[in-house]
């Protein structure tokens, strides 16, 4: 099995998106839609919302009610992604202890997460005058 995205840019740093029979503009500079570490910010706390509920029934709390991620990406220099925070809020009462399980089953389960290691850097190919 595979994922696929069509991404096209028709000129400038913006480009649309093709994901299955969604469509999402994402715009290098952030002007005409979201940027790019934005957007990776967003899919990462989208794909550690669905971990943090598994996460959480793993660890004995079955509902964690309504969730919040508040992300924050920290830029070096050369304006690169340099650090990930998280700040959760969950609706349900849950102790340190035990939330400090929940994060750590999620870290393990959240798939954007894993992808962001180094071994899994995409492989890059070109194509010139392909149009």
């Amino acid at each position: 099995m595979a994922k696929t995205v069509t991404t096209v840019s028709e000129e400038g740093f913006s480009a649309t998106n093709e994901i299955r029979e969604f469509e999402t503009a994402i715009d290098a500079n952030g002007e005409d839609a979201p940027d790019t570490l934005g957007a990776l910010l967003a899919a990462y706390a989208s794909c550690y919302v669905p971990a943090l509920r598994v996460g959480g029934q793993q660890r004995g709390v079955d509902d964690l009610g309504k969730v919040k991620i508040e992300s924050t990406g920290d830029l070096n220099d050369d304006d690169k992604l340099e650090s990930v925070s998280f700040d959760v809020h969950v609706e349900a009462d849950v102790d340190d202890q035990t939330g400090e399980k929940i994060i750590e089953r999620a870290f393990e389960l959240c798939k954007v997460h894993d992808a962001l290691k180094d071994e899994l850097h995409a492989d890059c190919t070109i194509e010139g005058d392909a149009f």
